[in-house]
């Protein structure tokens, strides 16, 4: 064996540098963290190449003293940090002191700043990967500070073979770039490639600024399918942007979130999103979210990975039950509402649905060019709730002469008499949100209408999800019932599975679950939930402890029981080429406004869609 013996600087950084720097993006990263560290508001990035031949950064945040500049460039130098408290409960960005040396070690460095209000005084500093020596001389600046890095990987041509296609360099680089945009709305950002600019990002910091920023970096069709969120509870607050479940992708790629501004990677807040979705969520697609945590930083170790992308919380399940109820709630709550856009027409129109519109206080008639229906007060509904009857049909919510009698004119009369489907008075507020119901399409949709236009619904699709939401909150309501096994299970497990289990004993009996010790690396199971009695039980109570060793909580056994559930609510819904009567399609409609999720069936499939006036008249050329 050789001798112990210290490693030079040069290779010492190189190491540090094989952690951090594992391409152009990961120098943008770093550098981008300590701009805005330093308190920048205005950040430029003008990379080269992809970022291997040229990366500038210039940024107007507080700048570098310039007896300071050789030290920035040292490793384990930093000025946020000083004492294991800081280290404790770390609020900025960055900490560890290694990028700049780190880069420095692989590329051609120059670091240029000024840390005066006034005049335009600074100084540069430059280093390259062979020697390491620091060396200073003035140069004029604002106050800010510009990092400037040429030739990555130069004196490295085994890491510089590992690089891929300049765009797909530059992809990546991109989107460290997005990522921090999202991280700071008050920071203007600005990023160019090869002298073509590729974004131009503004500061803002009110509600619209910070949408028109999410539209910009996820995509206007993200925002225009998304739902903004906020609760706080515990210390804990959680905000941003939920794209509907309808509004899914193929892969991961557009979920971003956020710790105290930091953007990491976690499986413990993967799975209490992923959770969230579950019902909801069509198989093997992915969630779209932008969403802010903000927590004490006394409860988040961020020093557990080199490039700082993972965290470890202190309390990790508190934070995955509030990530998961929170949206869990969020998403719950969307249904069709009355946030439909505001009808064209004034408040006393009412639209034909052939270009003409009646004033329901003179009965008047006129030309309303491309107008399509208008608004209208809903038929009087009771509060009966629709149900399946014993021939599958719908008890219907709306009693014969629920219609308010017509006011106005005779000729208003006259045109409702044509027209008995329409609401005979009232202002676009009192529409249903789902309209009221004209005809069945084919056995299989209903078609309505209501003040933004068209809407189709999948009959059996909406009925399932009604029933479905009925059956779990009949089973919440009612609790899980258990039945014991004739002969108990045991089970061999080891004993950090038997210690977690003791823990657990109360949430294994409000699953449904007895579960007791059987010795140190032996559980049995006495009752198993009546639901699951044809399940795979000891596979299903070995999930849940793994679920609870890793994430502190599981909700697999509620997962096994609703596919159940949805199985049944599947079974037990309208089928097609089943009939309807009108007042039956207008029940089916009033309980999917009142049902939660009811934008989806229990399978993920959206369960009905809109088109508004104007897609109906581009389609159809009108107006031109």
């Amino acid at each position: 064996m050789p001798k112990i013996q210290r490693l030079s600087t040069r290779l010492a950084n190189q190491i540090a540098a094989g952690e951090v720097v594992e391409r152009p993006a990961s120098v943008v990263k770093e550098v981008l963290e300590n701009s805005l560290d330093a308190g920048a508001t205005r950040v430029d990035v003008d990379v080269e190449s992809g970022g291997v031949k040229l990366i500038r950064i210039r940024d107007n945040g507080n700048g570098i003293d310039p007896d300071d500049l050789p030290l920035a460039m040292a490793r384990h130098a930093t000025s946020k940090i000083t004492s294991l408290e800081d280290l404790e409960a770390v609020g900025s960005l960055g900490f560890r002191g290694e990028a700049l040396a780190s880069i420095g070690s692989v590329s051609r460095l120059t670091l240029t700043s000024n840390a005066s209000e006034q005049g335009s005084e600074g100084s540069s500093a430059a280093c390259e990967g062979r020697d390491m020596e620091v060396q200073v001389k003035p140069a004029p600046h604002p106050q800010g500070t510009t990092v400037e890095v040429r030739d990555l990987f130069f004196n490295t041509p085994a890491r510089r073979k590992f690089l891929r296609t300049e765009k797909t360099e530059f992809n990546h680089l991109e989107e460290v770039v997005k990522r921090l945009a999202l991280s700071r709305f008050d920071v203007a950002f600005s990023l160019r490639h090869n002298g073509r600019g590729i974004h131009q990002l503004k500061a803002g910091t009110g509600q619209v600024e910070q949408q028109r920023r999410v539209a910009t970096v996820c995509g206007p069709a993200f925002m225009d399918q998304a739902i903004y969120i906020e609760n706080a509870a515990s210390g804990f607050k959680l905000w941003g942007w939920v794209g509907l479940p309808t509004f899914s992708r193929s892969q991961a790629d557009l979920q971003y979130f956020f710790v105290n501004g930091r953007v990491i990677r976690d499986k413990l807040i993967a799975h209490a999103v992923k959770q969230a979705y579950r019902d909801v969520l069509y198989h093997g697609r992915h969630p779209a979210f932008v969403l802010y945590l903000e927590v004490d930083p006394a409860q988040v170790d961020v020093n557990v990975h080199p490039t700082k992308h993972e965290v470890r919380f202190r309390d990790g399940r508190s934070v995955h039950n509030f990530i998961f109820s929170s949206l869990h709630r969020a998403l719950a709550d969307v249904r069709p509402t009355a946030d439909n856009p505001a009808d064209p027409l004034p408040a006393n129109m009412l639209s034909t649905g052939d270009g003409m519109a009646i004033n329901t206080q003179t009965g008047e008639i006129s030309a309303q060019g491309g107008l399509a229906w208008g608004a209208g007060q809903g038929s009087a509904v009771t509060d009966a709730p629709l149900q399946t009857q014993p021939g599958g049909g719908f008890g219907s919510r709306f009693a014969p002469n629920t219609v308010a009698p017509a006011q106005g004119s005779a000729q208003l009369a006259a045109y409702q008499q044509l027209h008995p489907q329409l609401p005979t008075q009232g202002s676009a507020e009192d529409v249903p949100p789902l309209g009221y119901a004209l005809a069945q399409l084919k056995g299989i949709y209903i078609l309505a209408e209501n003040v933004a236009g068209l809407v189709l619904v999948d009959m059996h699709a909406a009925h399932e999800r009604i029933t479905y939401e009925r059956l779990k909150t009949a089973r919440n309501e009612e609790g899980i019932r258990s039945q014991p096994l004739l002969v108990p299970q045991p089970i061999a497990v080891s004993q950090r599975e038997v210690q977690v289990a003791s823990e657990n004993e109360d949430l294994f009996k409000r699953l449904g679950l007895s579960v007791g010790v059987a010795g140190e690396e032996a559980l049995v199971i006495r009752e198993i939930p009546v639901a699951l009695r044809d399940s795979d039980v000891e596979q299903l109570l070995r999930d849940v402890l793994a679920d609870l060793i890793e994430f502190g909580s599981s909700e697999r056994v509620e997962a096994h029981m609703d596919e159940i559930l949805s199985t049944m609510a599947c079974h037990g819904s309208v089928r097609a080429n089943r009939r309807l009567t009108i007042p039956e399609m207008n029940a089916l409609l009033r309980d999917m406004e009142e049902t939660e999720r009811a934008g989806q069936c229990n399978h993920g499939r959206p369960t009905w869609t809109q088109m508004r006036l104007d897609e109906l008249d581009k389609l159809f050329l009108r107006g031109r």
